[in-house]
């Protein structure tokens, strides 16, 4: 008897679940909710707030940027001009995103703003914090981002607004101020494949000793006047120049960098950049710019690498380091510099091509100028080291 009520009780169960997966009703199960939310919970100083509406709901929303929402600092309305009220209309399941970045001055103050929405008797609230970049930070876009931004802005001025020009003007200006760290780790780089063989030589002799294989290592680099870690020198000097020019061009279009717009620069106006070259958004991506772009990229890497490795034989040999306990034989793990080569020289052009895809054009442009510039630089370093 017990055996036939647990079954039923099972059957019964297995039922109402299967009744819930495949027959439930639709209506009951949908969330009828009109959301307001900012991009962000806390901004940096200058600010560009972005307040998401969404319409999960079965009918369109109508509202104005100027009646409905109000936004409230120090239990102050902020004003906007008139250019700024519009009538938006937000379809059932779509969003929109009302966008403050013309109007940073207005949130030029450390506190908290408070987003009141007014809509069919309703009331919605959301707010975010306004904070002010820490003292390191601060510095660093005052000393760094500012002036880089400014140059930035001058040459797009001095070529009638064309962000193409601008970029080559920047990277070329960016290359000679690299011109003698690079030219250092050029011939180093050249230098330590000359000692090659030396280098394999001190391997082989001290491979079961690693303090003995540095020792004599650092040795070798001194007598030969060379520093391997002039390329280290080299990434940690562009690095931060890189990151600010990345930040500059990715959001040159974005009205809250006017706060850092020298007076000189006043009559500098963001709607009026040119940022189309033959027909490629350099502020965006596209297929053409993979298949043709990035081709193009990926040739010219290549011939820089080639270039950085002229005269130097490819082996496929494997350098060995140490021997491990109780073994016959010791063990090779560590490839040899020359097969690193030549991983580069074939996989760094094509890894350079696919990644062309998801990244916007302008960084390509950049790149394949730094590599026309590096392949000029490279040829004039292989004839000092022939000498």
């Amino acid at each position: 008897m017990k055996d036939k009520i647990l079954n039923f009780l099972i059957i019964f169960l297995l039922t109402i679940l299967v009744v819930n997966i495949f027959f439930k009703d639709e209506k009951n199960t949908t969330t009828w909710v009109l959301e307001f939310k900012l991009s962000d919970s806390s901004y940096s100083i200058p600010a560009s707030p972005s307040l998401i509406i969404t319409n999960n709901t079965a009918k369109s929303v109508k509202l104005n940027t100027c009646n409905d929402i109000a936004i409230n600092y120090s239990w102050e309305k902020l004003v906007f001009p008139k250019e700024y009220c519009k009538d938006l209309e937000i379809k059932p399941n779509t969003k929109e995103t009302v966008t403050y970045n013309k109007y940073y001055d207005k949130f030029l103050n450390e506190w908290t703003y408070n987003y009141l929405i007014k809509l069919d008797k309703k009331e919605y609230i959301t707010q975010t914090e306004i904070k002010n970049k820490w003292i390191i930070s601060k510095i660093f876009v005052w000393l760094i981002y500012a002036p880089l931004y400014n140059l930035t802005v001058f040459f797009i001025q001095v070529f009638n607004n064309s962000l193409w020009w601008a970029i080559i003007t920047i990277t070329i200006i960016i290359r000679l101020f690299l011109l003698y760290p690079q030219h250092k780790m050029m011939l180093s780089q050249r230098k330590l494949q000359a000692i090659q063989p030396k280098i394999k030589e001190i391997q082989a002799k001290h491979k079961w000793n690693s303090q003995m294989l540095g020792v004599e290592m650092m040795k070798l680099y001194k007598e030969e006047s060379v520093n391997p870690f002039w390329s280290c020198w080299l990434l940690i000097i562009q690095m931060p120049i890189l990151l600010v020019i990345y930040n500059i061009f990715i959001n040159i279009k974005d009205y809250s960098n006017v706060y850092y717009v020298y007076d000189s620069l006043w009559f500098f106006s963001l709607d009026n950049i040119w940022n189309n070259f033959f027909g490629i958004d350099l502020l965006g991506v596209w297929w053409i710019t993979w298949v043709f772009l990035g081709i193009f990229i990926a040739v010219i890497q290549f011939i820089q690498v080639k270039l950085s490795l002229a005269n130097n034989k490819v082996s496929t040999k494997w350098v060995v380091l140490e021997k491990k306990k109780d073994a016959k034989d010791y063990s090779s793990f560590m490839p040899d510099p020359d097969l690193l080569n030549k991983f580069m020289l074939y996989w760094l052009p094509a890894m350079v091509w696919v990644f062309t895809y998801s990244l916007l054009a302008w960084v390509w442009i950049y790149w394949g100028i730094s590599t026309i510039f590096t392949i000029f630089q490279q040829l004039i370093v292989n004839k000092i080291v022939k000498k």
